[in-house]
């Protein structure tokens, strides 16, 4: 096949006139910041995924702050999360001066090794973290089994996993928390943003209340005409609330959000037959008793360097997920990381790549992505 010119992005989000209109239809009503299509855009999240309550926030990341928050996690605590993930699962931890202990994952789906979570629980300890690495969901029956154990919180990490399903399912209803990402490159894009989802009620509060100074109950409604003038401030929160611009985006990107997961499963489909003779080549692998949501498409590789630096020469764009939180300087030197203690983990950082996978992508830039790696590792 002649090498393309066009460039291949590693993303690019599926964007239609469906998400422009709505999006204008917000800007001409005047109300841009949190309001009616945001709680509109809560409520359809939450029957969406099966949760009581959804708690839409301006990142994921804003989700998890706020989800530790909402349990009542404290200075000198312990959380356990897994190397192998973005550095926001680890850095909200620090804003409590709590302790993130790092965990080793998989080899096989990235995720966290649940073989390794309890030698790592003490005293200590009071939530775990579960990343849901490409969207492939943890083992989450030992986790919550460790969890009613020791008596600790369950907060996931689910910013990789709209829409996935653990044993029947739906990622959002499982735990204590579950937090998604709404970034642009996620599944569901609505450029910023992020939803807490929850069954409990008093979490639920806490985070809604705090995602808008602490301020009580309907803050965001007092510029409204049911509204008022009249508030208190009645806890230290912050400014996390989601803006009707974004949702906007969010209610036609989750009314589509099936039909794009089906063409992402597609996508990965052909990448799977297309490198399964080549031994070179290893791909992430789970039970058929999951669901993905299919975010990212990991290929690892021994020649990982040099590939991904022939792939960008030729147009073809590709990322990696994740450098170990326990490889980044200000981690390694605050909390004394061994480097030993996270084999998996060092080893996938090693050899993968994410390939392109996004539901604009055409089945002939898929075949030039595959015919191009089996030839060069």
């Amino acid at each position: 096949m002649t090498v393309k010119t066009k460039m291949i992005p590693f993303h690019k989000a599926s964007i239609g006139d469906e998400e422009i209109n709505e999006v204008v239809d917000t800007l001409k009503s005047g109300w841009l910041t949190m309001g009616p299509k945001t709680i509109e855009f809560e409520k359809q999240f939450s029957e969406f995924t099966g949760a009581q309550y959804a708690v839409s926030m301006n990142s994921a990341t804003a989700c998890l702050h706020l989800a530790l928050k909402a349990i009542g996690l404290k200075e000198g605590d312990e959380v356990i999360l897994p190397t192998t993930t973005f550095v926001s699962t680890a850095e909200v931890v620090t804003y409590f001066n709590a302790i993130p202990v790092l965990c080793d994952v998989n080899d096989h789906d990235h995720n966290i090794d649940v073989t390794k979570i309890e030698p790592l629980i003490t005293n200590k300890t009071k939530v775990i973290i579960p990343v849901h690495f490409s969207g492939i969901p943890c083992d989450m029956d030992v986790i919550h089994a460790l969890a009613k154990k020791y008596n600790l919180k369950v907060i996931e990490d689910a910013a990789h996993a709209l829409p996935s399903e653990y044993k029947g399912r739906k990622v959002g209803a499982l735990s204590d928390i579950t937090c998604f990402s709404f970034y642009a490159t996620k599944t569901l894009a609505t450029g910023e943003g992020g939803m807490a989802t929850t069954n409990n009620q008093e979490y639920a509060a806490s985070m809604k209340k705090n995602r808008l100074h602490g301020i009580s109950k309907d803050a965001w409604n007092r510029y409204s005409e049911k509204g008022h003038w009249y508030y208190e401030v009645v806890d230290n929160g912050y400014k996390y609330n989601m803006t009707d611009v974004a949702a906007s985006l969010g209610l036609v990107q989750l009314k589509r959000l099936n039909e794009m997961n089906v063409r992402r499963e597609k996508i990965a489909q052909r990448y799977n037959e297309g490198f399964k003779n080549n031994s070179k080549i290893r791909c992430l692998e789970f039970d058929a008793t999951l669901k993905s949501s299919w975010h990212l498409y990991v290929i690892k590789v021994s020649n990982r360097d040099s590939l991904m630096a022939k792939l960008k020469e030729n147009g073809i764009g590709t990322s990696l997920h994740f450098i170990p939180v326990h490889h980044h300087p200000y981690y390694k030197s605050t909390y004394n990381y061994n480097e030993n203690n996270y084999p998996a983990a060092n080893k996938a950082y090693a050899e993968s790549i994410s390939l392109p996978i996004f539901p604009d992508m055409t089945f002939e830039e898929v075949d030039h992505i595959i015919d191009f790696i089996n030839q060069n590792v």
